[in-house]
C-alpha cells in the first residue's frame, strides 16, 4: 500500500513569511481553536527567527538573499538559463561565512549535553522504540544541526526500507545537481518547410492543459506567420529510456514514467494523492495539444504518432516549469510519485547517465557521495519509494535533512520547507489533533508499505536549535498504530527538549 495524500490547504512557506494583522485577522475567522492554537505556536517560531527572515524574503522556498550569495559563488544553473550578459551586474556581497558542519555523520552519540538532558531524552525515545505497533525492526538518529553532533542513535546505520522518505535523497540529489532554479522544457519543433511538428517532451510530470494551450497560441502565430494551416503532428518522448512502467506495474499511484505527460497522467480531476491514471501519458498529451491546434485553425489530419524532431527542425515554441525548488517541495509536501520519479531521472540527465530507474539510481548515489552522506547499505532502486529495494540508513536521512539545513547550502533548503506541517499540509494534515503537542511544530516526510512504516523530518526546541531526526520501522502490522507511534516519538522531541 503507498500511503494516502492530501492537497495543502495551507502554503508550508506561510509560517516563515512577516505576518500581518490582516493576514492574522484573517486566518482566525477560518481556522478551528486546535488550529488557532499551533498557529499561534508558530507563529511565535516565525517571529523568533526574525533574524534569519531579515535576510529577505522566501521564493519557492528559498530566500532571495541566499539565492544571490548562491549564484554569486556558482554561476552554473540549470540547462534552460539565459546566457549571462557580457557585462554582468555588480553581485551582492557574500552571506558571512559560517563554519563547516558536520564533517562526519557517523560519529557516535553526542555525550556533551548537559547532566541529566541526555540521559532523559535516550530513555524517553528507547521507551517509545519499544512499542510493538513499530513491528521487528525499529531504527532512529536525532542530529542536532548546527553542529552535527547526533544526539541520540539506535540501528543507525542499518539500512532499512525508507518508503517513501526516500523522496528525500532524491530531491537533495536533484537540488543538489541541477540547482532550484533549474526548470523543465516541453518544446515544439517544426521541419524546416513547417509541415511537421514535433511535440518535445522534457519530463515536465506537470504539464496541464494550459501549458499545452500556451504551447499551441505560440506554435499558431510561428505557422500562421508562414503560411501554414496544416501540419502533420508527432510526438517524442526519448529525453527518458528504459521501461516507463514502474516495476510495481500499473498502479493508481504513478503513471507510467515517460518525457512527455499531461497532468501526471490522472485521469481525474485531482492533483495529489492516487488516481486513475492512463496507459499512454505521452499519447493523451499529444492528442490534446492536435485537439488545441485544430480549434485554432491549424489542420493535423490523423493522429499524431511518435517520432523524433528531425536534426534540422526549429523550435517554434516552449514551456518552462515551475523552478525546481517548487518542484520538491510539491513532491515532499503530498508525497508526489511522478514528480519524485522525474527528479531522479533529470539528476541522472544531469550526470550524462541515461534516464531510466538505473540511470537514476547510480546519479543520485554519486551526487550524495559529493555531499559526503553515509551511504552504507543504501541503495536507490527508484526515487519515489514505491520500491521495496530501496535501501536508507536512519543516518542517513537525519544527515541529508542535516545537509538541507547547513547555512553554506541554500540550495538545498527547498527539502526542509517542502516537508509537510503536522496537522495542517500535505501527508501529516490529519496525523495530528487538536490534542497533541507536536501539531504546527513538526515537519516531516512520511512513508507508507505494507509492513513498512516511517518518518523524518524536523522540529526546533527551546534553545532555538534546529534537530533532525529519521524513525524507520519494518515488519509493522497496522499501519495506523504504527503511524501513531512515530507521531509520539516526534512529539517527544518537543516535548522532552523544551
Amino acid at each position: 500500500m503507498a500511503e494516502p495524500v492530501k492537497r495543502p490547504s495551507i502554503n508550508p512557506l506561510n509560517a516563515l513569511r512577516r505576518p500581518t494583522v490582516a493576514g492574522c485577522l484573517n486566518k482566525v475567522n477560518g481556522w478551528s481553536n486546535w488550529q488557532f492554537t499551533a498557529g499561534s505556536a508558530v507563529l511565535g517560531l516565525a517571529l523568533a527567527a526574525g533574524a534569519v527572515l531579515a535576510a529577505g524574503p522566501w521564493d519557492s522556498g528559498q530566500r532571495k538573499a541566499e539565492r544571490q550569495w548562491a549564484a554569486a559563488r556558482d554561476r552554473t544553473g540549470g540547462a534552460h538559463h539565459e546566457p549571462a550578459a557580457s557585462a554582468a551586474p555588480a553581485q551582492p556581497a557574500p552571506a558571512p561565512s559560517a563554519p563547516a558542519v558536520l564533517a562526519a555523520l557517523g560519529t557516535q552519540v553526542d555525550k556533551a549535553a548537559p547532566d541529566g538532558a541526555a540521559a532523559d531524552l535516550r530513555t524517553t525515545l528507547d521507551k517509545l522504540l519499544d512499542s510493538s505497533a513499530l513491528g521487528t525492526v525499529r531504527t532512529a538518529v536525532i542530529i542536532d544541526t548546527a553542529t552535527g553532533k547526533r544526539l541520540y542513535g539506535k540501528g543507525a546505520d542499518t539500512p532499512m526500507m525508507p518508503a517513501s522518505t526516500v523522496k528525500i535523497a532524491t530531491a537533495v540529489a536533484a537540488l543538489s545537481a541541477l540547482g532550484p532554479d533549474h526548470r523543465i522544457a516541453t518544446t515544439v519543433r517544426a521541419s524546416p518547410d513547417s509541415r511537421t511538428l514535433t511535440l518535445v517532451g522534457g519530463g515536465d510530470p506537470t504539464l496541464d492543459k494550459a501549458a499545452l494551450r500556451e504551447l499551441a497560441a505560440g506554435t499558431v502565430r510561428a505557422l500562421r506567420d508562414r503560411g501554414v494551416d496544416s501540419v502533420r503532428l508527432r510526438y517524442d518522448t526519448s529525453r527518458y529510456s528504459g521501461p516507463a512502467l514502474h516495476p510495481i506495474g500499473p498502479n493508481e499511484n504513478i503513471a507510467p514514467v515517460s518525457a512527455l505527460m499531461l497532468d501526471e497522467g490522472r485521469l481525474d480531476r485531482t492533483d495529489s494523492g492516487p488516481a486513475p491514471r492512463s496507459g499512454d501519458p505521452a499519447g493523451d498529451a499529444a492528442r490534446t495539444f492536435a485537439g488545441l491546434l485544430n480549434d485554432a485553425g491549424i489542420g493535423t489530419g490523423s493522429a499524431p504518432g511518435r517520432g523524433r524532431a528531425a536534426a534540422a527542425s526549429l523550435p517554434v515554441a516552449k514551456h518552462l516549469s515551475a523552478p525546481l525548488s517548487a518542484l520538491v517541495e510539491r513532491a515532499l509536501t503530498n508525497s508526489d510519485n511522478d514528480i519524485a520519479e522525474a527528479l531522479a531521472r533529470q539528476t541522472a540527465l544531469a550526470a550524462g547517465e541515461p534516464a531510466d530507474f538505473d540511470g537514476g539510481r547510480r546519479a543520485v548515489t554519486a551526487r550524495l557521495k559529493k555531499l559526503h552522506l553515509p551511504l552504507a547499505g543504501a541503495n536507490f532502486a527508484d526515487g519515489s519509494g514505491l520500491n521495496r529495494k530501496d535501501k536508507v540508513t536512519a543516518g542517513l536521512l537525519a544527515g541529508l535533512l542535516a545537509r538541507a539545513a547547513e547555512p553554506g547550502r541554500p540550495e538545498l533548503r527547498p527539502v526542509l520547507t517542502g516537508l509537510p506541517v503536522a496537522g495542517f499540509t500535505g501527508t501529516l494534515s490529519h496525523r495530528y489533533t487538536s490534542a497533541s503537542r507536536g501539531t504546527g511544530l513538526i515537519r516531516a516526510k512520511t512513508g507508507t508499505l505494507t509492513g513498512v512504516n516511517t518518518l523524518a523530518g524536523t522540529v526546533v526546541d527551546a534553545r532555538g536549535r534546529l534537530l533532525a531526526f529519521a524513525f524507520l520501522a519494518s515488519g509493522t502490522t497496522s499501519p495506523s498504530e504504527a503511524q501513531s507511534a512515530l507521531d509520539a516519538l516526534a512529539t517527544s522531541l518537543v516535548v522532552r527538549t523544551r
